[in-house]
């Protein structure tokens, strides 16, 4: 299954438009900020217009610059049009670009960096290496010559020298994912540089975690859909599309699964973006065999692990959210004894060495539980268990306000927790507190 926003019957103007509201929503652009475009079969370029809010963006506002040269839209393209051209004529293989101003992204820009791309191996694998243009006047060839250089040289990213990124892809989901990811892991890095020095993976480091190829459950004969297992998809489609939604989870990368009968359990696939997930997509795995024509996410045999060993988590999250990834990538130490609240509900967030997420090992199942939901995995990812959906993903909220308060914390002194007479305190009330209703 390819990624989103179902390309093949979705007009180029609604995939613009669709995703330019997913990146003002996230904050990731300005008003005035960034352009999108996507080039079409006949060679015409669709691509969103100059002096236009991008908070209100229509697909009746795209422009299309065609191929024989004439103009079609009621505004004028943006500015920025000549480096998409000149990227589309450099690489053929590009059939979308998004380019715009993120916070981390700019830092990175306008200390004239480039993010190293071997702090996590889903960034390295989606983006590779990331190039560097030197600065030109916006709009301007020369500009759109600095770009398209890079992407000869057969990069898909770049850094563009005080000014922003500007990212190639197969079509706009792909092209979005990147950016996407980038700017999380550049918040990640920037924020690990507040509590320490962020650590990255070796090329070997890199090829083990691409070795472990996907799990391969045999495929079931016939799958049944009793009315709780279509439930449970619908459950998990809210969760997904929440935590995409407050940036605690990416299209590209993040696994959530739910318990829906003894051992067996529904889960996100591998290859679509979670932001485009459908109920249909989703993956059941029964007596250890998947449902038939579908590959569940390559995360998926740590979930079955968990669930044969812990009866009581019914529900489990694996993503990158920035500031719990910012742990992970520095492997700091993650202080439960901030706030109650905190402490009551993660007890101890447990850390483990990359590689210890792998197929066959056994140590996130024998740590993880109902006592431990929270295990941080070095330069890989968080996973949060819950006994429901929505204990989890609450797990996982406070786990990543803690770590962004932590993270903040560094500006103003070293952090004070809680003493252990308040913590002993905490715990005559903590199974009230625990032991609240959750409805998902």
């Amino acid at each position: 299954m390819d990624s989103l926003l179902n390309t093949t019957y979705m007009h180029p103007r609604d995939q613009i438009t669709l995703v330019m509201q997913r990146i003002y929503k996230r904050v990731l652009t300005t008003t005035s900020g960034g352009n999108l475009s996507i080039i079409d079969d006949n060679g015409d370029i669709w691509i969103t217009p100059t002096g236009v809010d991008k908070g209100l963006l229509k697909p009746s506002d795209i422009v299309c610059m065609r191929a024989d040269g004439t103009v079609t839209g009621d505004h004028k393209p943006s500015s920025e049009f000549p480096f998409h051209l000149a990227i589309y004529k450099a690489r053929p293989d590009i059939k979308a670009i998004v380019h715009a101003h993120p916070p981390a992204l700019v830092a990175f820009s306008i200390v004239r960096k480039v993010p190293n791309t071997n702090v996590l191996p889903q960034l390295k694998s989606l983006c590779g290496t990331i190039g560097y243009a030197p600065y030109a006047i916006p709009g301007s060839d020369e500009l759109g010559e600095n770009i398209a250089e890079q992407f000869r040289q057969g990069v898909s990213a770049v850094i563009m020298e005080n000014h922003g990124t500007v990212i190639g892809g197969k079509n706009i989901s792909h092209a979005y994912q990147q950016f996407e990811s980038m700017e999380m892991s550049a918040r990640s890095i920037l924020y690990g540089n507040m509590m320490g020095k962020p650590a990255y993976l070796t090329n070997k480091k890199l090829d083990e975690y691409a070795s472990q190829s996907a799990v391969v459950f045999p495929e079931m004969g016939d799958t049944t859909y009793p009315s709780e297992e279509r439930e449970k998809r619908h459950d998990i489609l809210k969760i997904v599309r929440r935590a995409c939604d407050q940036g605690l989870m990416l299209g590209a990368f993040g696994t959530i699964s739910a318990r829906w009968n003894e051992d067996d359990f529904i889960i996100t696939p591998d290859g679509c973006s979670n932001w485009d997930l459908r109920p249909e997509d989703l993956v059941q795995i029964k007596n250890g065999e998947r449902e038939k024509g579908k590959q569940p996410c390559r995360s998926a045999y740590l979930h079955q692990a968990i669930y044969e060993k812990h009866p009581d988590i019914n529900a489990i999250i694996l993503t990158q959210s920035p500031y719990l990834t910012s742990f992970a990538i520095t492997g700091a130490e993650f202080n439960v004894r901030t706030i109650p609240e905190t402490w009551i509900y993660l007890q101890d967030v447990q850390m483990v060495e990359f590689g210890e997420q792998f197929a066959g090992v056994d140590t996130i199942p024998s740590i993880i539980s109902s006592e431990t939901p929270v295990v941080i995995v070095k330069n890989e990812c968080v996973i949060v268990a819950g006994s429901k959906l929505l204990q989890a993903f609450d797990y996982l909220e406070v786990a990543e306000f803690s770590a962004k308060s932590l993270v903040l914390s560094t500006t103003l002194g070293k952090m004070i927790p809680i003493s252990d007479e308040q913590v002993e305190d905490l715990g005559k009330v903590m199974s009230k507190w625990k032991n609240y209703e959750w409805r998902m």
